[in-house]
């Protein structure tokens, strides 16, 4: 039965456009809400200060506008703070052309989005809108600080915005024991302690200062109303050019250091706030620097080789239409480069995963054989001990020719690739057709920043995956500093990066890239454990002195 009337959706289109406001959040992509994703997901146009913009683009589809929010005034505003284009006035520029516009600010539109005004403008003007709501600055960097609000004895929370709060503000929160949420900046924090002081806190009240909530780059701050001014100072800092950054401060007994020591989860991460080189394929890095980032890290991908067709494609054309007419037993997958290669071309023809009916799938690597699954294909075979051509083979079946009809194996691989299985599957037996599915070539060099970076000392850890990463990067970018962390996915790989100098910290106990990374963040956390119990403070290894000695994990 046929519809009859109107299809009804979450987003119907709208004649005369439609505005989403949205809550982006304080700062940490995950805390974006579902609905949030699929309002982003529909956008025509996206309007957000480049702060936002950073945290919710990636979610808006391809072509997206996201016109620029100009400077209008520079002579009058702080250093650092320009006076930037009225949203108001873009947001309705769109709307009234019928485009489906997402206004994004950060935190919450309601509490700390300001954009009263905007949605007036817009029901003036007769154009539908709508709210998506995110978490408040004011509610969620407090949560990453460890600092809950409320317990399960109850409290007043007074949520104070020290731009625009009033005498009368300041003297009913003075005057409380409320916990309060004071949004600052960084260099009116004294200023805001000292009236409530002047109100009737006591200097003693317990104090945390949040700058960069819920990103990276957190860092928090442990003091009193009395002596915060002090504790910036001391600890370099004010005065600063960033000054005028926003923070918020939590002023009330569950900001005690004691208690923050024990529910800091976030700035407690293995390697919170490291800078992690992650040298591969942007297509390999993609799930690895996923992985970093849950340890706190902020992974840099660099690509340090590029992957190019082969120079000659009718060998991996005979061999695909080889797979379809039965001349093979077996394909075998040493890399995840070689599953897109061949899947590349059974697109070219007009296949799909049916084609592989009949023939044994080999694969080497937790990568590949995920690879293979996504394509819709399940690996009869992976190496059961070391992921390797080595470990393949000592599962490989020699060939039987009462049950192999076919003694062929296809072996689509590098241009650069060794001869170890080749080697192994023909002393098994097996005829092999060993075809290079794809080029690898050094890629270009690196930014000038990041090139300089990794011969300073700027980069926290860099991971090695494979020998060919350790040789290109040095290539096309330079040996890395003394203080940065080395990270290596086996012995192989190791020995290579300490041919050229380099002092390997930590060695996975498996060669897989996710095991690299569980590796190094157990040397984050170790290396952080012992600072404490020596009563250090807790460092990066970019904020080591040069030629300070580092232990070795293989771990």
């Amino acid at each position: 039965m046929s519809p009859t009337g109107p299809v009804v959706s979450d987003f119907p289109v709208p004649s005369a456009g439609h505005v989403t406001f949205l809550g982006a959040g304080p700062g940490d992509p995950g805390l974006l809400t579902l609905r949030a994703v699929e309002a982003l997901a529909s956008a025509d146009v996206l309007v957000a200060e480049p702060d936002v913009l950073d945290v919710v683009r990636c979610h808006a589809r391809a072509g997206v506008s996201t016109p620029e929010m100009t400077v209008v005034d520079t002579a009058s505003t702080p250093a650092g703070v320009p006076v930037l284009r009225d949203a108001a006035n873009l947001v309705m520029e769109a709307a009234k052309g019928g485009r489906r516009v997402v206004r994004a600010v950060s935190g919450d539109p309601g509490l700390d989005g300001e954009t009263g005004a905007e949605m007036l403008a817009c029901a003036a003007a007769g154009v539908p809108f709508e709210v998506v709501p995110g978490i408040a600055n004011a509610v969620g960097v407090p949560a990453y600080a460890g600092v809950p609000l409320r317990d399960a004895q109850g409290a007043d929370v007074r949520f104070v915005d020290a731009r625009t709060a009033s005498d009368r503000c300041w003297s009913e929160v003075g005057a409380s024991d409320a916990t309060a949420v004071v949004s600052t900046s960084l260099d009116s924090v004294a200023a805001a302690a000292g009236e409530l002081v002047s109100a009737g806190r006591k200097p003693d009240t317990p104090l945390t200062v949040t700058l960069a909530g819920t990103t990276t780059r957190q860092r928090t701050w442990t003091a009193t109303l009395g002596t915060i001014a002090q504790v910036l100072k001391q600890a370099k800092v004010l005065p600063s050019p960033d000054g005028h950054l926003p923070v918020i401060a939590v002023v009330g007994e569950r900001s005690s250091a004691a208690q923050r020591d024990q529910l800091a989860w976030f700035e407690s991460k293995p390697l919170f706030g490291w800078k992690v080189l992650v040298p591969r394929t942007k297509e390999q890095a993609a799930s690895l620097s996923d992985q970093l980032r849950s340890y706190g890290a902020v992974p840099h991908e660099v690509p340090t080789i590029a992957v190019e067709p082969p120079r000659t494609p009718q060998q991996m054309e005979r061999a695909v239409k080889g797979l379809v007419t039965g001349r093979y037993e077996w394909i075998a997958f040493t890399s995840v480069n070689a599953v897109k290669a061949v899947r590349e071309k059974f697109e070219e023809y007009g296949l799909d995963a049916r084609a592989f009916a009949g023939i044994k799938v080999a694969a080497v690597g937790e990568q590949t054989g995920a690879a293979l699954v996504d394509f819709g294909v399940k690996p009869d075979l992976m190496p059961s001990g070391e992921q390797s051509a080595a470990g393949l083979l000592e599962d490989w079946p020699p060939y039987d020719p009462v049950f192999d009809p076919i003694d062929r194996v296809f072996l689509p691989r590098a241009d650069i690739a060794t001869e170890t299985l080749v080697a192994g599957l023909i002393e098994l037996g097996w005829e092999v057709d060993d075809v290079t599915a794809y080029r690898t070539v050094r890629a270009s060099p690196p930014p000038a920043d990041t090139r300089e970076a990794i011969k300073s000392g700027g980069f926290d850890a860099v991971l090695f995956t494979s020998s060919s990463t350790v040789r290109n990067l040095v290539g096309i970018a330079g040996k890395p500093h003394n203080v940065t962390v080395i990270a290596c996915i086996g012995p192989a790989t190791a020995k290579t990066a300490e041919e050229h100098g380099l002092r390997v910290d930590v060695l996975s106990p498996e060669p897989s890239v996710h095991k690299l990374a569980q590796a190094l963040a157990d040397f984050g956390a170790q290396r952080r454990d012992a600072a404490k119990e020596a009563g250090d403070p807790v460092t990066r290894p970019s904020e080591r002195r040069p030629g300070a000695r580092r232990r070795r994990s293989t771990t």
